[in-house]
């Protein structure tokens, strides 16, 4: 921690003690004519992980997010679905015109008829020895041809349709009726109910290796200001994404009942649990005062009277302070009000 930062720090500490001590009929202009004891708030000495947890940003998805397509090429005849939609497993969503893939089929049992038929008679003639073995194996082997193109035809016909493999809401419409397309080619993304939604992040090699499958997280969203959301981590890559050199993780969030979208940005704070078993302490940053360096104070109350308390800083996360020397965790230092403070000061703890 540096001169600048705690200085900034100093600056919202008074804003905030201003603001009680107005509350509190206090005359802020002239010190010599406030009251003799001053008013403050106390905060939590808490313990924490032993080093600072980790910051990104990354995107909400579907945990399941499945590209719909047809099994074969043709003229896309309706979709049934809008993006947002919600459907149903089972729903059909989609299907292609129906005429050439119909027309397909009944070319395949008419040569499938021919097919059998000319190897009904090839098999009586080879009765009467008018054909040779070789060309009755040639004529099965039409049939069986034949037979296999009517399948792949009726095969064809089945699959001219996508219904929705699970319930789940549409995510993206990527072709409209009229438009030619080719097997496989997606038309359709839902993203499936039953797994919920994550954030999908990426971290810096130093990073991710302090990071396991199960650590927690906080996850902030624009769309729900001022919430904080509980997540865990679902899924780290074994390798960096090569254009990016960063490693992909996946979050579970615990939405609740809040609406969630793909694409909605997130915030996470990461709590890494290796090392986990070694703590500091962790105050509010309001209770940093007098600053140098990395030495700083706190003060306490003790019998009604401001206890000042040097500290070392480690390292700020968030909101709060990490100390490697300073308060235990457990007990309480003056938050607001504590830039008006001398030691020895008569202090009134507020609610």
């Amino acid at each position: 921690m540096n001169r600048t930062l705690l200085a900034a720090l100093a600056v919202a500490g008074v804003v905030v003690s201003l603001t009680i001590a107005g509350c509190n009929g206090m005359a802020t202009p002239d010190l010599e004519a406030a009251p003799r004891a001053v008013p403050v708030r106390l905060g939590a000495v808490d313990s924490g992980p032993l080093l600072p947890g980790i910051d990104t940003s990354g995107l909400v998805a579907a945990h399941e997010e499945l590209k719909l397509a047809f099994k074969v090429g043709g003229v896309i005849k309706d979709i049934h679905v809008q993006e947002g939609e919600r459907v149903q497993a089972g729903q059909r969503l989609a299907e292609l015109e129906l005429t050439e893939v119909q027309a397909g089929v009944e070319q395949a049992v008419q040569a499938h008829k021919k097919a059998g038929q000319d190897l009904a008679r090839g098999e009586r003639l080879y009765a009467e020895q008018v054909v040779t073995l070789e060309q009755l194996e040639a004529l099965r082997s039409a049939e069986a041809s034949a037979r296999a193109a009517l399948d792949a035809a009726r095969f064809n016909r089945r699959f001219a349709v996508i219904e929705a493999p699970r319930a789940g809401l549409i995510q993206r419409r990527r072709a409209e009726p009229g438009e030619t397309v080719a097997a496989g080619s997606p038309i359709l993304e839902l993203g499936a109910d039953a797994e919920g939604y994550v954030v999908r992040a990426s971290l810096a090699d130093r990073e991710v290796v302090r990071l396991a499958i199960g650590d927690s997280a906080q996850v902030r969203l624009d769309a729900y200001a001022g919430e904080v959301l509980p997540g865990r981590v679902t899924l780290i890559a074994a390798a960096a994404d090569p254009r990016t050199g960063t490693f992909p993780i996946e979050v579970q969030i615990d939405a609740g009942e809040r609406r969630l979208a793909s694409g909605m940005v997130a915030r996470l704070n990461l709590t890494p649990s290796a090392g986990a078993a070694a703590t500091l302490a962790y105050v509010p940053i309001a209770a940093i005062v007098e600053g140098h360096g990395r030495r700083a104070s706190v003060y306490s109350v003790v019998d009604g009277k401001a206890k000042r308390q040097p500290v070392q800083v480690a390292f700020i996360d968030g909101d709060r302070v990490a100390l490697s020397e300073g308060p235990q965790p457990g007990s309480e230092v003056v938050t607001d009000g504590a830039l008006f403070l001398s030691d020895g000061d008569s202090v009134r703890v507020q609610n």
